[in-house]
């Protein structure tokens, strides 16, 4: 019985976990060649400039190009940063916004100026790492 044919006698919740699982180390190899990109934002409770940004630019950002260029990434500004961030310098405002490209800091936006001014200071930070293997047509458009 080739692969094929035994994939048919799975049950269908055993058959999605398989393509799920394939899926996922797929994307995983993926993503590691092409450089990993994040968007940290480093954030606090009761911090009235984050809430101002979850409301506004959050529920969007991850359907936008940026978003899927750069995954949002929540950290606690008072928990130790992951061993594996190489930081310029340790945020201090909340909140503050850095790209990370494989581990390293790209730039950073400290604070949230509203959103007329935060989508072109991302953009401007996302050019720093050069031409993403596909840009869609509308990059400009959010």
């Amino acid at each position: 019985m080739n692969f094929a044919q035994s994939i048919r006698h799975l049950p269908g919740r055993a058959l999605r976990g398989l393509a799920g699982s394939v899926l996922a180390l797929a994307l995983a190899v993926t993503a590691a060649a092409a450089g990993e990109v994040r968007l940290l934002m480093f954030e606090e409770a009761g911090c009235p400039w984050c809430a101002r940004w979850n409301a506004e630019i959050g529920p969007a950002y991850p359907k936008t190009w940026e978003g899927r260029r750069a995954p949002l990434e929540r950290l606690d500004i008072h928990q130790p940063l992951p061993a594996s961030l190489e930081l310029e310098s340790r945020p201090r405002f909340t909140p503050t916004f850095v790209l990370i490209e494989d581990g390293r800091e790209v730039g950073r936006i400290e604070g949230y100026p509203g959103a007329d001014f935060f989508w072109p200071l991302l953009d401007a930070l996302l050019e720093r790492l050069g031409p993403p293997e596909s840009a869609p047509a509308d990059a400009a458009t959010n």
